[in-house]
């Protein structure tokens, strides 16, 4: 009988992700969904969530402005690289499929 295997720590959302990246860039709620083309709640949802996921303050709210904690500033620094690898995976795919001939589907 094999042991039981640990439950796998799910994966960090990429729109979290975003959300947490814009409102640390701009230090506004309201910035940051305006950016994101989302409400302010929505954005405020996300970084709650988000913090929930990591169980930690990632932002102190400090009436309509906000900074960020230290695990805050740490998450950014992997958040910006997170983000640019999935940037660059897209870019990557796009240009494959540009320069490479569709593949046919049709059976013979």
């Amino acid at each position: 009988m094999s042991a039981p295997q640990a439950p796998v720590p799910p994966i960090l959302d990429s729109r979290k992700l975003r959300a947490f990246a814009m409102l640390a860039r701009h230090g506004s709620f309201t910035l940051a969904a305006r950016d994101l083309g989302l409400t302010q709640s929505a954005v405020s949802h996300a970084i709650k969530a988000l913090e929930s996921d990591l169980s930690v303050q990632l932002v102190i709210r400090q009436g309509r402005a906000v900074k960020l904690t230290a695990p805050g500033a740490k998450l950014l620094l992997h958040t910006h690289r997170i983000l640019a690898e999935m940037r660059d995976a897209r870019d990557g795919v796009e240009a494959f499929v540009a320069v490479t001939p569709p593949v046919s589907h049709l059976s013979a």
